[in-house]
């Protein structure tokens, strides 16, 4: 039992560190942002949305309400387990892997969301820009990509603004 436990929480800690190198360590989203998010982009049902780096599934099981394909991808074992456990108490189909997102086609998305560092922002508009289809939205929490034009911005008196983006 106690190596079971050990084992566990050393997978925890090495998945939180890798987390934070690759992109960023989980931080919830603020849950009224939620639906702020989903309007902005204006997810409709059918639509295909991937969450990088989904955390506890919050915004996927949102969008999954509004009849989108919902998928989310993690690679951090603790803030994973959460989403699956709220996976198994939801009535929404949503989708989620322990999956790096780096490893991942984005082809098929509609709409992309992140909550993720601007460090890997680089980067991570370069994956965006080879895998997108033209007309897809993208939508970065906190942080603008500078390099990047929004189309739109959210900005509350309180809270990170969000902006979205269209390749």
């Amino acid at each position: 039992m106690y190596i079971a436990l050990l084992i566990l929480i050393f997978l925890i800690l090495i998945t939180f560190f890798y987390s934070i190198f690759r992109a960023i360590s989980w931080f919830p989203m603020w849950s009224k942002d939620t639906k702020n998010v989903l309007d902005l982009a204006e997810v409709k049902s059918g639509q295909k949305i991937y969450d990088l780096g989904c955390g506890d599934g919050k915004l996927l099981f949102a969008a999954a309400r509004l009849g989108a394909k919902a998928e989310g991808l993690e690679i951090s074992v603790l803030p994973y387990l959460l989403a699956k456990i709220r996976q198994l108490f939801s009535k929404d189909k949503v989708t989620i892997k322990f999956r790096d997102f780096w490893l991942v086609n984005l082809s098929d998305a509609d709409v992309v969301f992140f909550f993720l560092i601007p460090r890997i922002y680089p980067q991570l508009t370069k994956k965006l820009k080879k895998e997108l289809k033209p007309g897809t939205k993208v939508v970065a929490y906190a942080w603008p990509i500078k390099e990047w034009q929004p189309i739109k911005v959210s900005k509350r008196d309180e809270g990170p603004a969000i902006y979205l983006y269209q390749i």
